[in-house]
């Protein structure tokens, strides 16, 4: 979806759930001397300002990590990644999940980076030099390289879900890549909206033969009146040790808001 900018939404609720789900995940598959893959089909740009016009007009970010980073300590990856990006871009700047997998990373892992937009593509190799960056479909892309070498390793699903087709065809996308690459960690983040429009997504992905797979959501209130966006789901297989747990402890504090 070309016209989606993600820069309007950085730091919301959401992205706090995913990306402190995805960064407890990958900083736990590093701690192994084995080298990993990782891929996302839908990167966006790898830094966002939360201070320029885009996030501001939404206030979504202000609802966000901005109202609740005080849950994370200093020593949690997701807040080390947050660190990281403010001390590379300033006080106000927001870590996307490349630059997340990028800082919580070793050189040895291959990280392998989607996305259609122009302009998104350009901010990405600007902020992330040497990444390797696609201008690609990330579902094709991400089909066409799994299993991936090395086969160890995570790919995160993140589309904008503006694309109608997107609710039928992101459960098909999680099964064909399951099948193709058994021992993948297969990530995908989804809306839960007002309008219910994930709930037969979320039954399609029910009835995939992924066993043991990880289903993560919280609710939170709109971020502003008519928002329709009122929760964040995470469905993942292969989940890390101690996910589940953390997904749990994340959504007791998302209860409290």
């Amino acid at each position: 979806m070309l016209s989606y900018q993600h820069a309007y939404h950085a730091g919301n609720l959401a992205d706090v759930h995913k990306h402190a789900l995805l960064a407890l995940a990958l900083d736990y598959m590093a701690q192994k001397p084995k080298p990993l893959s990782y891929l996302e089909t839908h990167a966006g740009r790898a830094l966002y300002d939360l201070a320029a016009p885009e996030a501001l007009k939404t206030g979504e970010a202000a609802q966000g990590i901005e109202r609740v980073s005080g849950w994370f300590p200093a020593d949690h990856p997701y807040a080390r990644a947050l660190a990281a990006a403010r001390a590379q871009a300033g006080p106000r700047a927001y870590p996307g999940s490349p630059f997340i997998a990028r800082h919580l990373l070793r050189e040895s892992d291959r990280i392998t980076l989607a996305e259609l937009h122009p302009q998104e593509v350009a901010a990405l190799r600007a902020a992330l030099p040497g990444a390797d960056v696609r201008k690609a479909d990330g579902p094709a892309l991400a089909l066409s390289l799994a299993p991936p070498e090395p086969r160890r390793g995570l790919v995160l699903i993140d589309p904008s879900w503006e694309v109608k087709t997107d609710w039928s065809e992101m459960p098909r996308l999680v099964s064909r890549l399951h099948r193709k690459w058994p021992v993948g960690v297969i990530m995908l983040w989804y809306p839960m909206l007002t309008s219910g429009a994930h709930e037969p997504m979320r039954q399609a992905l029910d009835a995939l033969d992924i066993p043991d797979a990880l289903v993560s959501e919280v609710r939170f209130p709109s971020a502003r009146p008519g928002h329709g966006m009122t929760g964040s789901g995470l469905f993942v297989a292969n989940p890390p040790w101690g996910l589940a747990e953390a997904g749990s402890q994340i959504g007791e504090r998302f209860g409290r808001l």
